[in-house]
Parts: structure tokens; C-alpha cells; sequence
């Protein structure tokens, strides 16, 4: 009997052989002798997707020529090819899978290894054969032998493969189809930004920054005035507040004068309210999304190198495996942590006086772990020879999940959060903050609050009565724009994107299957979106490119800017994997959705932003006299000219100015007064926006050349002031 083990990648395979009594290395494949095994038994390895679907001008040489008659691309029969460079890989795995007398599955746990599995299984025509599948959440080495030991039939994870088949299939129908409709029809409107990539998850979470970028545009900045107390009295100073925000100067000064305040006024202890002895249990273990959210918030760590570096990790056998959207562990993996608990302090230097060594529900709960558990440090324990040897990226990620972890077992955050009111001049001024008294789990995260959330205040300790003095001040506050994404704050947002939809139903979907994208893909699709030249990344911050703007402008108000609506295609994509679902009726379902956007392309091009582009593109049109010769000068595409450049006439400039094409009318504007009023809507290489006033002028070779009008800086106001 022969048994061929099929593993994902080269480091996979060796891990395993190295878990074996007896190894050797044939042809580039292991041979394995072990009690595990009867007979020969053989470990291959692919190197990811051998296979990929074919372009469609290999099913009809007709869909080579983008051409919105030649759509809708609908295929009979979708087909698959060997990867260019895979040829002689492919070959030597299907060799050995026909010699096979079993097959034992041994990627990833996960649909994306099943399908690479499965793919490679059904192409080497194996499919009919005996199938086992391995089942591990870590690579260490006993780990992998309970795993042989304890394989599931192949049948149990093959709603898994039509899953991932089934979404492989959606996306590529999507990609092909509505990018060729987009790219043309845009082109039609008069916009040249080359081709436009559409995708099922990739374009509503585009949307999604989209948006953000519009809600930051059109925020007004708005101004309150706080009046505040600087209270001492015996044991130490606080800050108090009255509880009314004022509108404007003016109230906040009638408010003043009509209770006769003055900079320093005597204070009296009116209440004070204990609140005593909260709790706050440590976070909740790491999901993949969770941990890409920390590390970038705390070492601007991309989403895409996060995972790159927690999979290096979990090939180097220190921690669980990676894409896994669970926080919780099972009783199992508890008591492993419990044993080694000693040993996991003694890499950080630190002790837990009364560790928590009873599982509690929001870490340890055996009904919700599903496929794999949350991301927590395996049971071998790295010496810190081992954790020197260890890259920047991987020290940072490899802490940042040993403390979480190990927060599990601290003595809870406790403490008082007491309020005090205090009389000034007959008026409640309130403090609140907290007094500490055991910071138990945040001895090892240290504090979790939010990039701009106050520091927790200190109050001293008062008595009802006692007397003191304050010092009497106005602040100005002025509200916030929303923030622009982060991809750690993109990741929570295309996982929790249920938050910002509005209809109970769609919201109750998003819920179900956590948002868009899935642990394993959402990384994926931000780089796709840079790739592409829709967003850029800057200092941490994510911008929407001109491109991604014209895309957005486009597809905004059907489904492809609908979280929701891809959100439906999630449920039942889970409703496969359950084998609740029928793969045929799901990619019917798609192929009406691609035919339901196609019968849109006229009235797309009707929708507001759109119909401002080609009002804007206005090719051809006369913007005024050529400030050479006198003669007309047009639009040319991106460009301002002369009607007779060329030989006849030199004057020709780009109307696409810091990633902002001029409209005609503000060109002829520019060309009748060499200057334009003050323009919105530019943007700088990092994304930021800003607005400018235009100068047409001659540069040093006297060519006619656009530059931007300085403007003084504004002086900044003062926002605290001393009541007089």
C-alpha cells in the first residue's frame, strides 16, 4: 500500500518529515518510514496554486478584444491550467498521486489549502481515490504526529474545496466581467486612467475608503467653549468641569459675568461618589484581524506583513497557526499554557503573584471553536538564544501575542472610578477619573486606551465639605474630522462593517459572517487596492488615489458599493462550506448579479460624480485665446493647448494638476486672468488633500508653465484663557 501525503509549501513538508522515525530524500520528495504508516509512504509538496482558471480568449479568441458586445463572459465549463513555471512540479505530484493507493490531504487547514488540495488532486485525475485529510493547529512535531494519528475522512472537509471553488469561480465571473465594463465605459465618459480592476470584496471595501475620504471633505468644523476649574485642596490638585458646553464667545462670557466669576474663587467639596472596586477583565485573545489591528496601531505594521510574519512564526513552530477569526481556545490548549506559564514569564521578566488558573468563558469555550482556535504561543518554549535569532518583525508580533495570552492568567484591572462635584460660586463643577488598586493584566499590555482618548485622571482623596481654592479657565474645543483608515483600523472596519449599515437585516448579515473578506483574505485585498493605484499608504494613513475616486464615482449607488449585498454572497458561501449549499444555484446568482450590472452602463454614466468627469474631460472645447498667438485654445485630453500646436504654436500645458484635472471653466478663468480663485480637491504624493490658488506664468526657458499661489499661514488661537 501506498501512502502520498500532499503538503502546501516546501517548509510544510519538511516539518512533517522531520516529526518521522526514519526519512530520506528521493527526487525531491520525502520517504517516510514510521509506526504511523503501513507500507511506502511519500510526502510532496506544491508551492501554492499550481493551478489557475484560464483568461477567457482561452475559451473563445473573441473575449481577447474588450468590447462591451462581447460581454457577458460566461464560460460552459470553467478550466483550469498548470501555473507558468509549475510544469515540472505539477508533473512530478501527479506521478506520484496516480501511483497512490491513498491520499492523505496535508495543506493548510483551511478552505484556500483544500482547494489547492483538491484542484491538484482533480487535475492528476486521483480524485476517486482513498482520502484522508490532517487536521493540526500548530507544527510542532507532537502536534503533527496526533494529527497522522487521528486523520478525518476526506469526505468531512470537501465542502471546504467547493467553498473556496465556488468563491474562485464568483470572483473571476465578477473580475473579468465588470472590469471590462467599467474600464470601457469610463473610457467612453473621456477618462484615460487605464484599465479598472472590479472585485466581489476588493471594490466595496475601495467604497468603504471612499467614503471616509468624503465624510472628512465635507466636515465643518464646529467650536465650543468649556468653562474649567483648577481645584486644590489638601491632599493634592484636580481638574474640574462645568457640565454646559457654550456656542459661542459671547454666551459663555454673559454666563460668566451672571454668576460673577473670577479667576480665583474659594471651592467647597459638595459630593463625592465612591464607585469602588471595578473590574476589567484582560482583552480578549487574538483573532488575525485583531492582531494585524495591534501591530499596526503599534508598530505601523502593514496588515499584509503582519500575517507574513505570524505564518513565519507558525513555520518556525512558536505559534498557532494564523488565519483564524476565533478569540477563544479550548480546554486543551489551556492547560498546555498552564503548564508552561513558568516558562512564558521567564521570556518577559515577569511574575503573576495569584494567576487565574481556572478557565474562564471569554478566553477558554470548546462549543465556539469551530476549525481553529485564537492565535496563542505553542507549547515549545523559545530560550532567548532561540528569540535573538528571531527577525524585528517577529520579536514585535511574537510579544505582542505572548503578552495577550498571558494577560488571560493576570489578576483583573481594579479599581475606583469616583466622581467629585465641587461648589464654586454656587455652581456644580464635576470631576471623574479613577484611583487604581491593582492594575493586575495591565502590568503586561500596558494601557489599551485608544489613540486619542484621554489619560485616566488621578482624583486625590476629599472629604464632603472640605474647603479649597480654584483657579477659574475658558478652553476653546474644536471638533475632529473622522480619521483617515489605517489598514489596522481597515481590517476592524471590513470586519465589523456591519456598524455603519443602517437596515437591521443587511446589518444582521454582516454580523453573521463578520463583515467582508474573510481572517485569511483581508490583507490581500488592501494590497490589492495599492497594486491597482486605487489608495496609497502614507505615515500609516490610507488615501484614495484619482483613480480610485473615478471608480467609486462609478459604482456608487449600485451593488458593487454594498457591503451588505457581498455580504450575502458570504452567508451562503459558509452555507457550502456546511454543505447546506448547491455551488450551481451561487454562481447562477452571480451570473444574474454581472447581468444586472451590465443592463447599468448607461445610467451609470448619468450618476453625479460621472457626469462631473465628462463635463470636466471637455474635449475639444474652446477655453479662451491662446496667450502665444492669440488663436483658440481647447481641451486635448489631459491637456490645455493651443488649437494649432504643433509647428504653428508652442503653448501647451497639463490640466492635470496634483492628481485634479481643471474643469473648462476654470481654465478659462486661468487663461483670461492668469490666475484662478482658491481650488479644493488637490492632492499631495502622500494622499493629504488641500486647496491652492492656480498662477499662469512663464517659467525660467519662458515657456508658459501653471504654479501654485502661496498663501500666509494662519496664525494659530489661543484655547485655554484665565477668567478675569
Amino acid at each position: 500500500m501506498k501512502t502520498v501525503i500532499l503538503a502546501e509549501k516546501s517548509s510544510q513538508a519538511a516539518a512533517y518529515a522531520s516529526s518521522f522515525q526514519k526519512k530520506a530524500t528521493v527526487a525531491g520528495n520525502y520517504v517516510i518510514q514510521d509506526s504511523l504508516f503501513d507500507g511506502e509512504t511519500v510526502i510532496v509538496h506544491a508551492s501554492g496554486h499550481l493551478l489557475g482558471l484560464l483568461q477567457p480568449e482561452e475559451y473563445d479568441p473573441k473575449w481577447k478584444k474588450w468590447s462591451l458586445d462581447h460581454l457577458p463572459i460566461f464560460p460552459e465549463n470553467y478550466k483550469y491550467k498548470i501555473q507558468y513555471g509549475k510544469g515540472k512540479q505539477m508533473a512530478n505530484i501527479k506521478q506520484q498521486l496516480k501511483e497512490a493507493d491513498r491520499i492523505i490531504i496535508a495543506t493548510d487547514s483551511d478552505r484556500e489549502g483544500e482547494n489547492i488540495a483538491r484542484s491538484i488532486i482533480r487535475h492528476a485525475g486521483a480524485e476517486k481515490k482513498e482520502m484522508k485529510r490532517l487536521w493540526i493547529n500548530s507544527l510542532e512535531s507532537n502536534e503533527i504526529r496526533r494529527g497522522f494519528s487521528e486523520l478525518l475522512d476526506g469526505k468531512d472537509t470537501y465542502p471546504s474545496y467547493i467553498e473556496a471553488q465556488s468563491r474562485e469561480i464568483a470572483d473571476w465571473l465578477v473580475g473579468m466581467n465588470l472590469s471590462r465594463l467599467y474600464t470601457i465605459a469610463l473610457q467612453k465618459a473621456g477618462i484615460k486612467e487605464g484599465a479598472f480592476s472590479v472585485g466581489r470584496v476588493q471594490t466595496p471595501t475601495l467604497f468603504m475608503i471612499y467614503k471616509r475620504m468624503k465624510e472628512i471633505a465635507a466636515f465643518q468644523e464646529e467650536t465650543h467653549y468649556e468653562c474649567l476649574a483648577r481645584i486644590t485642596v489638601t491632599n493634592g490638585t484636580f481638574e474640574a468641569k462645568y457640565q454646559h458646553e457654550f456656542e459661542s464667545k459671547q454666551e459663555m462670557k454673559t454666563f460668566i459675568s451672571a454668576h460673577g466669576l473670577a479667576a480665583e474663587m474659594p471651592a467647597v467639596i459638595k459630593r463625592f461618589e465612591a464607585n469602588e472596586n471595578k473590574r476589567e477583565l484582560a482583552p480578549r485573545l487574538y483573532s488575525l484581524s485583531d492582531l494585524q489591528r495591534a501591530a499596526n496601531a503599534k508598530f505601523k505594521m502593514g496588515a499584509k506583513d503582519t500575517l507574513a510574519t505570524v505564518q513565519s512564526l507558525y513555520e518556525a513552530k512558536l505559534l498557532s497557526y494564523p488565519r483564524t477569526d476565533s478569540t477563544v481556545i479550548t480546554k486543551n490548549e489551556f492547560a498546555y499554557l498552564k503548564d508552561n506559564l513558568s516558562g512564558y514569564l521567564g521570556i518577559l521578566g515577569h511574575t503573576i503573584d495569584k494567576p487565574n488558573l481556572t478557565p474562564r468563558k471569554k478566553y477558554v469555550d470548546d462549543a465556539k471553536v469551530q476549525e481553529h482556535y485564537a492565535i496563542i504561543p505553542t507549547k515549545k518554549v523559545p530560550d532567548q538564544a532561540r528569540i535573538a535569532k528571531l527577525n524585528a518583525n517577529q520579536q514585535k508580533i511574537y510579544d505582542l501575542v505572548l503578552r495577550r495570552t498571558l494577560a488571560m492568567f493576570e489578576e483583573d484591572f481594579i479599581y475606583d472610578e469616583p466622581t467629585i462635584i465641587t461648589d464654586i460660586g454656587g455652581l456644580d463643577f464635576v470631576a471623574s477619573g479613577k484611583i487604581i488598586k491593582n492594575l493586575g493584566w495591565k502590568k503586561l499590555e500596558g494601557n489599551t486606551r485608544k489613540k486619542g482618548e484621554p489619560e485616566d485622571k488621578i482624583l486625590p482623596m476629599v472629604t464632603v465639605g472640605e474647603a479649597g481654592t480654584a483657579v477659574l479657565a475658558t478652553k476653546e474645543k474644536k471638533t475632529t474630522p473622522p480619521k483617515p483608515y489605517t489598514e489596522g483600523t481597515l481590517i476592524a472596519a471590513m470586519k465589523n462593517a456591519g456598524k455603519e449599515v443602517d437596515d437591521a437585516e443587511d446589518k444582521a448579515i454582516l454580523k453573521e459572517t463578520h463583515g467582508i473578506g474573510t481572517e485569511a483574505t483581508r490583507a490581500g485585498v488592501i494590497e490589492n487596492l495599492k497594486d491597482r493605484g486605487y489608495i496609497t499608504a502614507s505615515k500609516n494613513q490610507l488615501a484614495i488615489t484619482e483613480k480610485g475616486i473615478l471608480l467609486c464615482e462609478a459604482v456608487a449607488g449600485n451593488k458593487m458599493s454594498d457591503v451588505a449585498f457581498t455580504a450575502e454572497w458570504e452567508k451562503y458561501l459558509a452555507k457550502i462550506h456546511k454543505g447546506e449549499g448547491d455551488q450551481d444555484y451561487f454562481l447562477d446568482n452571480i451570473k444574474r448579479f454581472v447581468m444586472e450590472i451590465l443592463g447599468t452602463k448607461n445610467e451609470m454614466l448619468q450618476s453625479e460624480g460621472i457626469a462631473e468627469r465628462i463635463d470636466a474631460a471637455g474635449d475639444g472645447a474652446v477655453v479662451g485665446a491662446c496667450p502665444v498667438c492669440g488663436k483658440e485654445a481647447i481641451i486635448k485630453g489631459s491637456y490645455l493647448q493651443c488649437k494649432d500646436y504643433g509647428e504653428a504654436c508652442s503653448f501647451r500645458i497639463s490640466r492635470y494638476i496634483a492628481r485634479r484635472y481643471l474643469s473648462p471653466e476654470e481654465a478659462k478663468e486661468l487663461l483670461a486672468r492668469k490666475e484662478t480663485k482658491r481650488l479644493s480637491g488637490f492632492k499631495k504624493k502622500d494622499g493629504k488633500s488641500f486647496s491652492t490658488a492656480l498662477l499662469l506664468g512663464k517659467d525660467e526657458a519662458g515657456n508658459y508653465a501653471v504654479s501654485f499661489k502661496p498663501f500666509a499661514p494662519s496664525k494659530k488661537k489661543p484655547v485655554r484663557k484665565k477668567i478675569q
